[in-house]
């Protein structure tokens, strides 16, 4: 298949995911919840997460922004619903590394849809639009947690609404 119908397909799911996203709504039952911001550009996530044991058993979203950010939050919920939470932070690790342009990430198949996503990582002002939805996913599994900057601490309760990168 030659690139050009290649980004058509692309370009086709992306809009495809941001005009019916999969997974958007409230979870009423969820046992986590993170709320990320890009405040460059507006964008907003926040997920909810039902976890049973370590598997992440129900996942919903909500939000605004581009087509990027939105497209890529309905693609991750597809995708790690019904993981187990180590699937779920390694797959954040290889879509990541995907937005920094790694050739092996690229071609994962295990990214699924996200890998429509891959020529983002050609746009350094839209990698953060992408990411978003992994860095919310990471938050509210507990593993991207850090010291603030500032001294205070992130949460994943929600209570942390704008990180920056």
């Amino acid at each position: 298949m030659t690139e050009a119908p290649l980004t058509s397909l692309y370009q086709a799911l992306i809009l495809e995911h941001y005009r019916h996203p999969r997974n958007k709504g409230e979870l009423a039952d969820h046992t986590v919840e993170a709320r990320v911001a890009n405040p460059v550009c507006g964008d907003e996530v926040k997920i909810q997460i039902r976890l049973e044991g370590d598997r992440i058993e129900e996942i919903a979203f909500d939000g605004q922004g581009c087509s990027i950010s939105q497209a890529s939050v309905s693609m991750m919920t597809a995708l790690v619903k019904g993981t187990e939470r180590s699937e779920a932070i390694r797959l954040a690790e290889v879509f990541t590394d995907m937005m920094h342009g790694s050739e092996d990430a690229s071609s994962d198949r295990s990214l699924g849809d996200l890998r429509a996503l891959q020529g983002v990582s050609k746009f350094p002002v839209r990698i953060r639009c992408a990411l978003l939805a992994f860095d919310a996913l990471r938050e509210a599994l507990g593993t991207g947690l850090e010291p603030d900057p500032l001294g205070g601490a992130a949460h994943n309760d929600g209570s942390q609404e704008e990180t920056t990168h």
